[in-house]
């Protein structure tokens, strides 16, 4: 048996050493690339360096309109500047570049947590992003839950509401009403979670009535909750944009508003905060893609 091969036998059958090797040399060239790559994770005083925190990656749904990625590359300059050392990156479900796939695909190895930019469960969260993780077998990666619904998202609707021009105080209450206008989806789950939005704006604003309504694939329009508000004798009603930047929807969504209508929630900081917090919870285990986010506690720890 030549030395190489008495050598090779020594090692375990998982070792990245143990496996065809023609010469001492080779053995030895293979030993020295593990040895620097283990000391690479350690200090000069011989503790362990901490590894790297998985790559944030941001999956924006994607639009035709240039300011949507306008927004969103703004929103995640801020999340950089909370927390400088974690890598961020981004990835679209379609039209816009990169899509989420080249994103994976691009990092390679290592680990990595998908947070969707979009606000509540539906057919993306629960179906397109495992789809694009599974495209990339080699990274290890996690899906945190949606935005939605969550106390950081309803300060960041209030504060996009007074911008437009919503007075605030208890004069506001008489005769007005908001629509929270929303993408819409088919799952009966997305349409929960806005409901709870609107809930939870409605308390914000004092118990200014909020009703959710659709751009598309549910029920009711826009139009539809207008109408309704105007005919329970609410004469000033906002149209509250639920959407995570500009694009085709919230356009037509706030050209319906009959008074107001305020801006996609955009790069608010309180969005910033919040796409770190569904990051920590996705390494912490406590929330699975799929499930309800939690609402009420959440604020105290985001």
């Amino acid at each position: 048996m030549t030395e190489s091969a008495h050598l090779r036998e020594s090692l375990p059958p998982d070792n990245p050493l143990s496996g065809p090797l023609d010469s001492t040399a080779q053995l030895l060239s293979r030993i020295t690339s593990q040895l620097g790559s283990q000391l690479s994770n350690v200090h000069l005083n011989g503790t362990r360096r901490p590894m790297p925190s998985p790559t944030l990656v941001a999956v924006a749904h994607g639009s035709r309109d240039p300011q949507a990625l306008r927004t969103v590359t703004a929103l995640l300059e801020r999340v950089r500047e909370l927390r400088p050392q974690l890598s961020v990156r981004l990835g679209h479900i379609e039209l816009n570049e990169p899509l989420l796939p080249d994103t994976l695909a691009a990092l390679g190895t290592g680990r990595a947590v998908l947070v969707p930019l979009l606000l509540g469960r539906g057919y993306h969260v629960k179906q397109d992003l495992p789809q694009a993780a599974g495209t990339a077998p080699r990274l290890d990666s996690r899906i945190a839950a949606p935005l939605g619904p969550h106390p950081l998202l309803v300060e960041a609707l209030y504060a996009r509401l007074v911008e437009a021009g919503w007075p605030e105080g208890q004069r506001t209450r008489r005769g007005s009403g908001v629509v929270l206008a929303a993408a819409g989806s088919r799952d009966p789950e997305s349409a929960a979670d806005t409901r709870r939005t609107a809930e939870m704006l409605s308390e914000r604003l004092g118990g200014v009535p909020v009703l959710p309504a659709y751009a598309s694939a549910a029920s009711p329009t826009v139009p539809e909750a207008l109408r309704a508000l105007t005919a329970r004798g609410h004469n000033r009603v906002a149209v509250a944009s639920y959407f995570t930047a500009p694009g085709r929807f919230a356009t037509q969504c706030a050209e319906r508003a009959p008074w107001i209508a305020s801006a996609p929630l955009g790069a608010h900081p309180a969005l910033a905060r919040l796409l770190l917090h569904r990051y920590d919870q996705a390494l912490s285990g406590r929330v699975q893609t799929g499930a309800a986010p939690e609402t009420r506690r959440e604020l105290a720890t985001a």
